[in-house]
């Protein structure tokens, strides 16, 4: 597999995103993979607010949060189903405002990969939208899609057997999380202006149809959830 981060300019609240991909991406291979961090798509969609004071953050990630937990660092918050920092809202290369998470970040990536698509002539092309996120018990951070289109984001290997033939029952690799740390390692998280990436030979299954569901699971069925409520409880 191999990722070419793409050095940019700034990208600026309102600009129109896919000039801009244009600008930087004159060519994009068969069975590629286009990564765009989540902030110029959100900045791209106007999705910001102005921040007076810490009790108005606080007002602007609950509004955004589907539950909102407030801990010693951050606002640990559930958004779109994901488990995230402050519902992703951001101050960092935020030029003064809050950069809000894109309104529906599947339904951008397909849009991208789309005209994208008949831009450069090809049938099979996959668009990754990314932000960052931490893991339980583990310093700093790691990449995460926020949404995709035009590849299967899970590997599901259950009723599968391993190399002794015994069958899998739980195993399912993400694809689309695997994928977007490996960009954002690349694409960095602080001055870098690479805010787009080009991933070749990526081992992934392209498809035509994005199921946003296959990527999250049931917070009853989630391994972390017993740990949850006995954190709810103390």
């Amino acid at each position: 597999m191999r990722i070419k981060a793409v050095k940019t300019r700034i990208f600026r609240e309102n600009e129109d995103l896919l000039s801009f991909i244009f600008k930087y991406i004159k060519k994009l291979p068969e069975k590629s993979v286009l990564v765009v961090t989540s902030k110029i798509v959100a900045l791209s969609e106007g999705r910001t607010a102005e921040c007076k004071n810490k009790r108005e953050k606080a007002r602007i990630i609950k509004k955004e949060s589907e539950l909102a937990i407030k801990t010693k660092l951050a606002w640990l918050t559930v958004k779109d189903g994901t488990v995230m920092a402050s519902a992703g809202v951001d101050e960092s290369n935020a030029d003064g405002k809050l950069v809000l998470l894109p309104k529906d970040s599947f339904a951008s990536a397909e849009s991208i990969r789309k005209i994208l698509k008949k831009k450069f002539g090809i049938k099979k092309l996959g668009v990754l939208i990314t932000d960052s996120r931490t893991f339980p018990l583990r310093a700093g951070i790691v990449g995460m899609a926020l949404g995709y289109a035009g590849l299967k984001g899970i590997r599901d290997y259950r009723g599968a057997k391993d190399i002794f033939g015994r069958k899998l029952k739980i195993s399912r690799t993400d694809v689309a999380d695997s994928l977007a740390a490996a960009a954002v390692l690349c694409m960095g998280e602080g001055k870098e202006h690479l805010p787009l990436a080009i991933i070749e030979n990526a081992p992934v299954i392209f498809c035509d149809k994005t199921d946003p569901k296959e990527i999250t699971i049931e917070p009853k069925e989630d391994l972390y959830l017993p740990l949850f409520r006995r954190i709810l409880k103390l």
